[in-house]
């Protein structure tokens, strides 16, 4: 991590629902280890995340299971009452993300050049290759996608690991409260003007992070939603 700050000044969110006890454990273990403050948002899990986890990660819940959206903006109305904290990172709970990935998703915060930072599988062919063939494909047509309803390509589409600095987490506000927030979430960059950047990243898909992971079909139900709601609004 030389040249980056991984201080207790960032803050990575940790949406939980209903993950393995032993995923989320090693997940928040490895987290740990950066010296980032964490912030489990148990999003209304049965049972819900014991006690087990350490006592310096804060935990909170919801009583009903209410979608990453709205646990993401839990988490970011958290992290926006305390002005010690300066950046949030969105992190999934299934193993697919590495915390080594930080100082890349850190650096262009740190030096001025973006607001907020997406992790993309699609910038290394290495990365690229550990993609389930119809997710890549399903990516692809989301960029399309999301060029459509945002008007700017991505490389990589509706990705949950980023960084985002104070300026962004305080104007932004997320009323999608499940998958269809990534989409509202570039509307809201456009809509504040906040500069955005992408770095590569390498995502590791397990069988369990398979099964816990958005279908292809969902995320084409999602699209048509959002594509109704822009026409009909």
């Amino acid at each position: 991590m030389e040249g980056v700050k991984v201080s207790s000044q960032v803050l990575v969110l940790v949406p939980v629902y209903n993950e393995q006890p032993d995923v989320l454990e090693k997940t928040i273990a490895a987290l740990r280890e950066t010296g980032v403050r964490i912030l489990i948002i148990d999003d209304g899990s049965s049972p819900p995340v014991g006690d087990w986890i350490a006592p310096e990660v804060v935990r909170l819940r919801h009583s009903v299971n209410l979608g990453q959206g709205a646990a993401l903006q839990t988490g970011m109305s958290y992290a926006r009452a305390r002005a010690d904290i300066e950046v949030v990172v969105h992190f999934d709970a299934d193993g697919q993300h590495s915390p080594s990935t930080l100082p890349d998703l850190l650096r262009p915060l740190q030096d001025g050049t973006a607001d907020i930072v997406f992790g993309s599988r699609f910038m290394r062919a290495a990365d690229r290759r550990q993609i389930p063939l119809l997710r890549r494909w399903t990516l692809q047509l989301g960029r399309v996608f999301n060029r459509l309803v945002a008007g700017w390509w991505m490389t990589d589409a509706h990705i949950g690991l980023r960084a985002m600095n104070r300026r962004s987490f305080d104007c932004i506000v997320l009323r999608e409260n499940r998958m269809a927030y990534a989409t509202e979430l570039l509307w809201q960059i456009k809509k504040h003007s906040l500069r955005w950047k992408e770095v590569p990243v390498t995502v590791v898909y397990t069988p369990y992070s398979r099964a816990k992971g958005q279908s292809s079909w969902n995320a084409f139900k999602i699209g048509w939603n959002i594509l109704l709601r822009l026409i009909y609004r």
